[in-house]
C-alpha cells in the first residue's frame, strides 16, 4: 500500500490526504517527526520536509504541489486541476495564493508560532507574529467570499485543488480556534460544504497529543 509521510497539522500534508481521499485511493499514514532528521527519512526526501508519498512500487514523490499534480495526472478520472487550460491556470494561481500568501501571512504566524516553534525547538511564540496572523486572516476570508459570490467553488463550477488547498490551511488554523467564522458568513458557508465531504472526515478526527482541538473544530454545524 502507498504510504504518506505527514504531520497531522501540516496544511500541505492535509491537502494531499484530501486529494487521496477524493480520488478514493488507499494509503497508510505515517507521522514523521521531521525535527529528528532521521537518516531513513532524509533518504526519501533530502529536504527533510513532509509530505512525502511512497508508491507501492517504491517510487517516491515529495513536495505537495508535485504530489498533487502527479496524483491528478496518474488518476485523472476525478480531475482536481480543472478541465480546461484557463481553469487549470486559475486553479494553480489559487493554490499558490493559499500555499504561499496565506501560509506566509496566516499559517506560519499562527500554527508556526503556537505549535511548530515548540516542536522544532525554536523557542516560545512571538506575540507580534500571532497578532499579525489574526489580523491577516480576515482579508483572506473576504477573498474567499469574493470568489464564491461569482462562482460555485473557488476556481469555477467544480470543486478543485484550489478549494482543497484553501480548506487545508483553514482547517489547520481552525484546529487552534483562530478562524473568526462568525464575522465571515459566506466563507463559512463555503467551508461547511467542504467540511461535510467524506474526504474531510479523517482530517476532523485528528487529535494532537497535548493539544486538543477547539470545540467547534470537528462540528459540521459550527
Amino acid at each position: 500500500m502507498r504510504v504518506l509521510y505527514h504531520l497531522p497539522l501540516s496544511p500541505f500534508c492535509r491537502k494531499i490526504r484530501i486529494v487521496l481521499a477524493e480520488k478514493k485511493l488507499e494509503f497508510e499514514l505515517r507521522a514523521e517527526p521531521i525535527w529528528e532528521r532521521r537518516a531513513a527519512f532524509l533518504g526519501l526526501n533530502p529536504a527533510g520536509e513532509v509530505p512525502v508519498l511512497v508508491e507501492d512500487d517504491g517510487r517516491v514523490f515529495a513536495d505537495s504541489a508535485a504530489i498533487a499534480e502527479y496524483l491528478d495526472e496518474s488518476h485523472p478520472e476525478r480531475a482536481l486541476l480543472g478541465k480546461g487550460i484557463d481553469e487549470r491556470a486559475e486553479v494553480r494561481r489559487l493554490v499558490a495564493w493559499f500555499d504561499r500568501k496565506f501560509n506566509t501571512e496566516v499559517t506560519e504566524n499562527l500554527l508556526g508560532e503556537k505549535v511548530m516553534n515548540r516542536l522544532l525547538g525554536l523557542g516560545g511564540p512571538d506575540s507580534l507574529a500571532i497578532r499579525a496572523g489574526l489580523a491577516n486572516i480576515g482579508y483572506h476570508l473576504d477573498y474567499i467570499a469574493f470568489l464564491t459570490e461569482r462562482r460555485n467553488w473557488l476556481a469555477g463550477d467544480q470543486l478543485t485543488l484550489a478549494d482543497i488547498a484553501a480548506a487545508a490551511h483553514l482547517s489547520a488554523v481552525d484546529y487552534l480556534g483562530d478562524v473568526p467564522w462568525a464575522n465571515h458568513d459566506q466563507a463559512k458557508t463555503w467551508y461547511a460544504r467542504i467540511k461535510s465531504r467524506p474526504s474531510f472526515r479523517d482530517i476532523l478526527n485528528d487529535q494532537i497529543p497535548g493539544l486538543s482541538p477547539a470545540r467547534p473544530y470537528a462540528n459540521l454545524d459550527f
